[in-house]
């Protein structure tokens, strides 16, 4: 399969704001983030069930189908900014259609439940997307964080190199790596066991959580670890936040039991995160841990 990187957004561009999980929480936010990328010289479109509510989701599973497919059809659209997660990306992974995907590529970014999304557009289509803020909660609040936005626009508007180092930096097994970057949210990633979704070429694995006990967070490692091509193909896992964990000695322990059994290295601390502060990763692009140092090309 031929792996796509979409064109770079450029001025003047059209953005695409898309509700593909969880119901909008401030429906003021959305039209922050809609003046944000207009001041920022893009035009803006909404998606038809931006502000749809279906029980907790945005909308019916039908409604959002039809939606993802009418933005990547729409060749004036260049960019799909993902409106919010929470939940409900999973129930559309078996409705999409990837080869209308893989005939209309660009750019794609969201995280946490958008994780599920990414994975399996990268799986079938062979399109990078991007792990990457969302317009509710990143573009559309009042103080949008200058890191986020930073890292935002250098992933999608230029082609240079990305380099990504930890902050108060872990080390549970040192060494080196390269294969493509694929993960996500850990939740999100282990609700798509059952479907083949793990990557057939080397990878290095980046992941974070929030609100979840470590004795979960061991049940989802392991889960990955028992399937026979991501013990194969997985070379290295870089870590993000682990936000109101229950026992940051338990993780510690897990992680270092981790590193042993895989024999890979695990490195802790870089920006992936639902915190404020978040890198954007281009999701299936080449990339190379080395010296604790993630680059990607």
């Amino acid at each position: 399969m031929n792996i796509i990187k979409p064109k770079i957004l450029t001025p003047g561009d059209t953005i695409g704001i898309l509700a593909t999980a969880g119901a909008v929480e401030s429906k003021e936010n959305i039209l922050k983030a809609k003046e944000y990328f207009e001041n920022c010289g893009y035009k803006v479109v909404l998606s038809e069930n931006i502000f749809d509510e279906y029980r907790y989701l945005a909308g019916t599973d039908e409604k959002k189908v039809k939606a993802i497919h009418d933005f990547f059809l729409n060749d004036e659209i260049k960019a799909i900014i993902c409106m919010r997660g929470g939940y409900g990306a999973v129930r559309l992974v078996e409705k999409l259609d990837y080869d209308l995907i893989r005939q209309h590529p660009k750019i794609f970014c969201g995280y946490s439940d958008i994780s599920a999304l990414s994975a399996m557009i990268y799986k079938r289509s062979g399109l990078i997307t991007f792990s990457g803020p969302l317009a509710q909660s990143d573009f559309g609040v009042d103080s949008p964080s200058e890191f986020t936005l930073n890292s935002f626009w250098k992933a999608v508007s230029t082609n240079e190199q990305l380099c990504f180092s930890p902050d108060n930096c872990k080390i549970y097994k040192s060494g080196n790596a390269s294969g493509i970057i694929w993960g996500g949210n850990l939740a999100t990633i282990v609700s798509l066991c059952g479907l083949e979704f793990v990557p057939d070429e080397d990878f290095i694995f980046f992941t974070e959580e929030l609100n979840e006990v470590t004795y979960k967070i061991d049940k989802m490692m392991n889960q990955l670890m028992n399937i026979e091509k991501f013990r194969k193909n997985i070379k290295a896992i870089v870590l993000g936040d682990f936000l109101d964990i229950d026992c940051e000695k338990w993780l510690d322990e897990l992680f270092f039991e981790i590193a042993h059994i895989l024999n890979i290295p695990i490195i802790r601390g870089f920006k992936v995160t639902h915190n404020k502060d978040k890198i954007t990763i281009p999701y299936g692009a080449k990339a190379l841990l080395e010296n604790n140092n993630l680059k990607i090309k």
